[in-house]
């Protein structure tokens, strides 16, 4: 296999990942969990997952929508969600 022939296949690849807004998120990713909790093999493994889907965000990152696909409104804090009430207390107490 020549270089150009290698380069070809990279670029498309690359392109076929989401170029370079998904690169940016996925690298992100795995900066956030290289830093999260857990073992190095619990790291090891979620990374692997994370990089399953392109710029996509596996199930124990904070974000739920990449920022290449986010609706244009991303630029507005996320909507803080209530607590859910305990079953003995009433609502707001």
């Amino acid at each position: 296999m020549n270089l150009k022939s290698l380069q070809r296949k990279a670029k498309q690849l690359f392109d076929k990942r989401g170029g370079t807004d998904s690169l940016k998120a996925d690298a992100e990713e795995l900066k956030d969990i290289a830093k999260g909790p857990g073992s190095f093999a619990d790291k090891a493994k979620r990374a692997g997952d994370a990089l399953k889907e392109p710029g996509a965000n596996s199930p124990g990152t904070d974000e739920a929508v990449p920022p290449e696909r986010a609706p244009e409104s991303s630029t507005s804090p996320p909507a803080e969600t209530p607590a859910p009430s305990k079953p003995d207390h009433p609502p707001g107490a």
